[in-house]
Formats: C-alpha cells, sequence, structure tokens
C-alpha cells in the first residue's frame, strides 16, 4: 500500500480554507497518512507554493515528527520540548505560514510533500531553512505522499 497524504480541511486539488491562510487564523490544516512503511521511524513534511512569482516559496518544513500517530493537528506552532521541530520558512518564522499570494496573481499551487524516514531524527542546526531540512530528509526518505491545495486571491 503507498504513502497517502490527505487533510480533513481540503480534498486533493480543491482550495484551502481561508482559516488556514495568512488572511484567516494561519493554522495549519490537519494532516494524517495512512501506507506508511513497517521500517517508518520518523517523518518530515514540507508546505511549497511553486506558482510564487520569484520562484517556489516555502511556507512550513516540519521535522522529527513521531512515526505515530499518523498526522498532525491542525496547528501553528511547533509543539514544546521533544516533539516536531520547525524549520525558518521564506517569511523568515519557524512555523506554519499559510498561502498569501498577491492579489490577482491567479490559482497557486500549495504543495505539501511528506517523506517517511528510516531515522529516528534528522541531525540540523538549531535553526535550520526548509531546503536544506528536505535536502537531508530525502537522504533518509523510504516513501513520499504529496497532496495539493489552491487558493487565490482575487
Amino acid at each position: 500500500m503507498p504513502l497517502v497524504l490527505t487533510s480533513a480541511a481540503f480534498v486533493d486539488g480543491a482550495p484551502i480554507p481561508v482559516r488556514h491562510t495568512r488572511l484567516g487564523e494561519n493554522i495549519a490544516p490537519p494532516l494524517s497518512w495512512t501506507g506508511a512503511p513497517a521500517d517508518t521511524k520518523s517523518f518530515a513534511l514540507i508546505l511549497e507554493d511553486p506558482d510564487a512569482p520569484r520562484g517556489t516559496f516555502r511556507h512550513w518544513g516540519v521535522y522529527n515528527v513521531a512515526a505515530e500517530p499518523s498526522g498532525l493537528s491542525e496547528s501553528s506552532d511547533a509543539a514544546p520540548g521533544g516533539g516536531p521541530r520547525f524549520c525558518k520558512n521564506d517569511f523568515g518564522n519557524a512555523r506554519y505560514d499559510g498561502p498569501q499570494p498577491p492579489k490577482g496573481h491567479g490559482v497557486h499551487h500549495y504543495h505539501f510533500s511528506l517523506a517517511a524516514l528510516n531515522v529516528p531524527s534528522l541531525s540540523l542546526p538549531s535553526s535550520p531553512g526548509i531546503e536544506a531540512m528536505w535536502k537531508e530528509a530525502k537522504k533518509h526518505a523510504i516513501a513520499n505522499a504529496s497532496l495539493i491545495g489552491t487558493f487565490e486571491l482575487a
């Protein structure tokens, strides 16, 4: 069974609710996954907008997500202590920052990408950028899944 990423907030290819954008409450949508390989030790996740005017814009990076339970609850901040770690996004924040495309720029496609990893944690500097984290995560990926949501500011 392949790794599958879903959200209770929207289906693949559908609009992301305003609640989960910077125009709303700016909280991450709940995400869940199924079909992780038996040898999965942790997960890493990123949210990117390849339709941004200046190239791919990274909104969220999370790593050291425990193998169980199989999902992330609706949230905007990392759990205190030893929970999942957040990367610095392209807004300069180590948290979730949802969609906020330029007005009149058309529909943007927001790619949530999940990697099942064969290591319990990634060894990274204290405030890694999303691109650096994802590069390291890909070295340990044993399965991948994606979910795409859209958003447009008319």
